[in-house]
């Protein structure tokens, strides 16, 4: 009788030790549930937060107010990508629309689709105000695209002979820019008050009796192999891959005054917010030197 109650008593005390201890696994596990909860919520909640600073970020960028600026591609475009991030960190998104012409840039402008533009020289610009009744002013000068001489069948000055040929613009601008470029280099003499209208029929003095062929400005880049020496347009030499330079027009000259590519707003904007964001971010040292550096003297700084 005793061996039985014994038996019962010790069969009681290993259930109670099994219940206690399926108790404790059940609690184990539920405590686990409760922390991978919690871990998911945090992660959750860290999930949102940073939804939350990539939605300010966004709402921040788009906060920037478009300038719009037209452009043609070399070398304007290209300079003012170079200052794209300035603008931004003045609040502004530089947007810059390129083209292919020099009507477009003021038609859009006066048409109200473009901030400001970037391409032009003053006598163009005013030229075109007259011609076509539009209201478009300058408003900072930024560089000069000086022509240059370019070697041709002759690498030198020093070396050009009796009745060398010499290719210049037909344009009367560009024309007269060349002859004084010539002159500067003491090869020819104009009247004096010639001045930037001057032809070769203003030619006084012509100690080489230099053969002067005129040319469409686009062109002379393709025929310089058939002239001693050509004057050639910083745009198009550019274009035409041509660095070497003879000589060129300092960027104190009277055409580096007369002819240097301007930022131009419609009238009345001048002074507007957007204007002098960008003629502050484009007249720097920073600018003058990405021109310098990056051109070989085809275009120049004139700030």
């Amino acid at each position: 009788m005793r061996k039985r109650v014994v038996s019962l008593l010790m069969a009681l005390t290993l259930t109670g030790a099994l219940i206690s201890g399926c108790s404790g696994a059940s609690s184990a596990e539920s405590s686990s549930e409760t922390e991978e909860t919690a871990q998911e919520a945090e992660d959750t909640a860290e999930e949102t937060q940073d939804e939350e600073a990539d939605a300010g970020e966004e709402e921040e960028a788009t906060e920037l107010e478009p300038l719009i600026v037209g452009a043609v591609v070399t070398p304007h475009a290209e300079i003012l990508e170079y200052i794209r991030d300035d603008l931004a960190a003045a609040g502004y998104d530089l947007q810059i629309v390129e083209y292919n012409d020099y009507v477009l840039p003021n038609t859009a402008l006066e048409a109200g689709d473009l901030d400001a533009n970037y391409f032009q020289h003053v006598p163009y610009l005013e030229n075109f105000n007259e011609e076509n009744g539009t209201h478009i002013v300058a408003v900072a000068s930024v560089h000069f695209e000086p022509m240059a001489i370019y070697a041709g069948k002759t690498s030198s000055l020093e070396e050009l002979q009796e009745g060398a040929t010499v290719a210049v613009p037909n344009d009367t601008t560009n024309e007269a820019r060349a002859l004084l470029l010539l002159e500067a280099n003491g090869l020819i003499t104009l009247d004096p008050d010639a001045g930037l209208t001057a032809t070769i029929l203003d030619i006084t003095d012509n100690p080489l009796n230099l053969q002067i062929t005129e040319l469409e400005a686009a062109q002379i880049p393709r025929s310089i192999e058939d002239v001693d020496i050509a004057v050639i347009n910083g745009n198009y030499a550019i274009e035409a891959g041509l660095t070497e330079t003879i000589a060129v027009e300092s960027s104190e000259s009277e055409a580096a005054e007369t002819y240097g590519n301007v930022i131009a707003v419609r009238e009345g904007d001048e002074d507007s917010a957007k204007t002098q964001a960008l003629v502050d971010a484009i007249l720097t040292d920073k600018v003058r030197d990405f021109i310098t550096d990056n051109y070989n003297g085809a275009v120049l700084p004139v700030f």
